[in-house]
């Protein structure tokens, strides 16, 4: 039976989410061609890497590695460089107006304590060793309502695998999402995958919690956020 495949040779997978939305401003075009090469992590798309071969965690200095998924406008993976300048940490966005939105947030913080991997999370999971994550955070991810759709959240046995696989025994993983039904598949679905929720109020954030602009378009609209926090088993 036949495989299908990228033109790269990587096998196929489908991805559901968006990639561009409105037209980038000139600035913003100037800042993916100049500051998102030296951000980007080598080594991670099938093209640069298409043996698959691991990350060399040496680039990381030792450092506890953290990991964002789907960093949407940066407000948190800025926030954290920041606050955290001890770590390093990875933010994973494939909406590439999202990611011209965090150069410039980066430009503004002056952080340099963090790598992007601009495209699917899968590839970055496909390279990354086991173990090698300290902390995970996925704030406000796509809700697909439409129960047809829900297969294709993260918080799903395919994704969930892949991230307990690379996350360090006993690591945090945050999760932040106004959508009531995300939590009810949240909290069916990551105990199984190996995962223990830590008994905390889910109407309380983080003490290192900085909001988000979907947060702030949540609370506009009259929908409570909700933050989960499980320990990898």
């Amino acid at each position: 039976m036949s495989i299908k495949t990228h033109p790269s040779g990587a096998p196929w997978r489908n991805f559901y989410g968006r990639i561009h939305g409105k037209t980038l401003n000139a600035a913003q075009k100037k800042r993916l061609e100049e500051d998102l090469g030296p951000l980007t992590l080598a080594g991670v798309s099938h093209e640069d890497n298409p043996d698959r071969r691991p990350l060399d965690m040496a680039q990381f200095g030792g450092r506890p590695l953290w990991l964002e998924i789907g960093f949407g406008g940066g407000e948190h993976l800025v926030h954290m460089a920041k606050t955290y300048p001890e770590i390093m940490i990875i933010g994973a966005e494939p909406f590439i107006n999202g990611v011209a939105m965090l150069l410039g947030k980066i430009e503004t913080a002056g952080v340099t304590n963090l790598a992007l991997h601009p495209g699917d999370v899968r590839d970055l999971f496909d390279v990354l060793a086991d173990g090698a994550i300290a902390k995970a955070f996925l704030n406000y991810p796509d809700p697909w309502p439409k129960a047809r759709h829900h297969r294709r959240r993260f918080v799903t046995p395919e994704y969930l695998a892949m991230l307990h696989r690379v996350l360090a025994p006993d690591a945090e993983f945050r999760v932040a999402t106004d959508i009531e039904d995300y939590v009810r598949q949240t909290l069916e679905e990551v105990p199984p995958a190996g995962f223990t929720r830590l008994d905390q109020p889910m109407d309380v954030a983080w003490d290192d919690w900085t909001s988000t602009r979907y947060e702030q378009k949540a609370l506009r609209e009259g929908r409570v956020p909700h933050y989960l926090t499980f320990r990898r088993v």
